[in-house]
């Protein structure tokens, strides 16, 4: 008995003195100061567009508690055109890349649009990455890196997150990639 108590009472000395210390405190605060996605947006050169309007019955976001679940979207381009294509016949690896960064940019986009300001991003939770491929192709987690990279490169840490690359027979308007994205806000 004496054991459980000592153990009890350490534990929640060490839990004490390790939540109150200032040097804790300061680290918190100096770490949620330093987070600003727009301004990491900026010094990466990328501009937001506009967000796609949804093609056909669904809305572009839904709230559910402090989660956003962020319908799939593609790689649309200024000009209002999609990358379009099967990767492993009309794209390479590193254009199914691109395609799917540019994806991550378009759902950047309409997370600032659903949410004002990007530092209420608590965590990118999870993607689902769907690549139009050729049956033969089986590189759909190297295409798929090109969304997952930039939302560490604009996140930092809050945007590493679960997810799943797989191929696509077809997507709609044979677009390159579509990925849908789970997100845990402020």
């Amino acid at each position: 008995m004496k054991k459980i108590i000592f153990t009890l009472v350490l534990s929640l000395g060490l839990s004490f003195i390790s939540c109150d210390s200032p040097q804790v405190q300061k680290k918190a605060v100096e770490v949620k100061s330093d987070y600003n996605p727009e301004a990491k947006l900026d010094s990466m050169g990328i501009v937001l567009p506009q967000p796609a309007k949804p093609v056909a019955n669904f809305v572009n976001t839904v709230q559910v508690g402090n989660l956003l679940f962020l319908s799939g979207n593609g790689p649309l381009q200024a000009d209002g055109k999609f990358i379009t294509g099967k990767v492993g016949v009309d794209l390479t690896i590193e254009e199914g890349y691109e395609a799917a960064r540019l994806t991550g940019i378009n759902q950047i986009a309409i997370l600032k649009d659903a949410l004002g300001d990007l530092s209420r991003v608590k965590r990118i939770i999870r993607a689902t990455g769907m690549v139009n491929a050729s049956p033969d192709f089986t590189q759909h987690p190297s295409v798929v890196n090109g969304f997952s990279d930039l939302m560490v490169a604009v996140f930092g840490e809050r945007g590493k997150h679960t997810r799943a690359a797989v191929g696509m027979v077809s997507l709609p308007f044979n677009i390159a990639v579509e990925i849908d994205v789970i997100v845990e806000i402020e």
